[in-house]
């Protein structure tokens, strides 16, 4: 037997139990908690002289074995737009999607799936660095980092 729920919300959260009658045995039950947890994400904001390099991680707390087993993909952002930087699935080599000639060259996936841009821009200050790691279709992880960028 099996419950199905769709357009799942936090509100379903709550222990569900099952029962079903049996012959002779009487009645089964089985209960069981679930927590429906809103998207995860977690913000920061990193500063980083001009011309230095920048590396920003993925997921703070997160070992890299973990990062390791699912897709993940970087993002850029600014004035609500998003670009997408570089996607990397588990056992293959990462792929560059940047199409920007601001980005072109500048960024790669460093240990642990880190973003490193080298060197960094003026243009790079305020931008958004997200990361986003697709653990299952309707569980995504996100990092976002804003990039505060300083002269000398």
């Amino acid at each position: 037997w099996a419950l199905h729920l769709k357009n799942v919300t936090v509100s379903l959260s709550g222990q569900y139990e099952c029962s079903f009658a049996t012959y002779p045995y009487g009645t089964k039950a089985a209960k069981i908690q679930l927590i429906v947890k809103a998207e995860e994400e977690q913000h920061y904001v990193k500063e980083v002289r001009l011309n230095q390099t920048l590396e920003i991680p993925c997921l703070e707390d997160t070992t890299p074995e973990n990062l390791a087993n699912y897709p993940l993909k970087w993002l850029v952002g600014e004035n609500g737009k998003k670009e997408e930087l570089v996607t990397k699935e588990p056992s293959c080599p990462a792929v560059y999607r940047n199409g920007s000639a601001l980005y072109r060259q500048r960024v790669h996936l460093g240990l642990n799936n880190a973003l490193k841009i080298f060197p960094t821009k003026i243009m790079d200050d305020g931008r958004v660095f997200s990361c986003h790691v697709v653990y299952h279709l309707e569980r995504v992880q996100k990092s976002s980092t804003t990039v505060r960028v300083f002269g000398k």
